[in-house]
């Protein structure tokens, strides 16, 4: 990984309400087009989860929810809805923690994280119905689909990667972490190299998409902004890709499981 002496961030306006089956490379590249962005070699293109996960249909609705004797105890327990709280079992692995309002889960994929990723906000429904939205089945694969049909769309080599907001322990507040990458490394390991100074690097591995993920939510925003798609120019990196799956702990590693 170069040090990058200068790095634009920047939002890209236009993008419609998604819905599924809609086809978001086709979205992206026109709202892309329409803002005079034309990408180039090395851009970045950063997608929000939930514009991912809506074209990919990920809806469920609450009322089709049947909950198990589990979530309804839990859910009790918690003082959450216990059809949500079948939801977000059902994406879970395992039960991390929980207190009133707060369950913390690992997801199917890995991650630890606060409901499974399981959403209300910004999900609407045009019938009035309840209904909530999961994260996208596959990130990394669905990063790799969109990075190959941008990249052929603009004639270009580019990375995407899908963020997400996260909770971190010990950290108040949330702060976007990649969920999917796609053509660039998701994790830099510099164990071994020289630092300033000539010390031998032990612990350092840098969460190359993570941060990526992170400075592009700056302009995306977290709420109602309404952009959920953002362009990185100017990063400078060597080495080969590596997924986002890449970043998650692995269990043998993890002091606090």
């Amino acid at each position: 990984m170069t040090a990058a002496p200068r790095v634009e961030v920047i939002g890209v306006p236009g993008m419609p309400v998604v819905e599924p089956g809609d086809d978001l490379t086709a979205l992206i590249a026109t709202a892309l087009e329409q803002a005079a962005l034309r990408p180039i070699a090395g851009d970045v293109v950063v997608v929000a989860q939930k514009i991912v996960s809506k074209a990919e249909g990920r809806f469920v609705d609450l009322a089709t929810v049947q909950p198990s004797a589990r979530a309804r105890a839990l859910g009790a327990e918690i003082g959450k809805d216990p059809r949500l709280v079948e939801v977000i079992l059902g994406e879970s692995k395992r039960v991390v923690r929980q207190r009133h309002n707060v369950l913390i889960v690992e997801h199917r994929l890995g991650y630890v994280m606060a409901n499974a990723g399981v959403d209300h906000s910004n999900v609407g429904a045009p019938d009035g119905r309840e209904r909530v939205l999961l994260l996208p089945r596959d990130p990394d694969g669905s990063a790799e689909v969109l990075r190959g049909r941008l990249a052929a769309h603009f004639g270009c080599a580019l990375a995407v990667i899908i963020n997400d907001s996260f909770g971190r322990p010990w950290r108040r507040g949330t702060a976007g972490v990649a969920l999917g990458a796609a053509g660039l490394p998701a994790v830099v390991d510099l164990r071994g190299r020289p630092d300033l100074f000539g010390q031998t690097l032990q612990t350092s591995i840098v969460g190359f998409a993570d941060e990526v993920a992170a400075a592009a939510s700056l302009v995306m925003g977290q709420a109602a902004e309404g952009m959920p798609v953002a362009l990185v120019r100017g990063l400078a990196w060597s080495g080969p890709s590596s997924v986002a799956a890449a970043l998650v702990r692995p269990a043998d590693e993890d002091l606090f499981r």
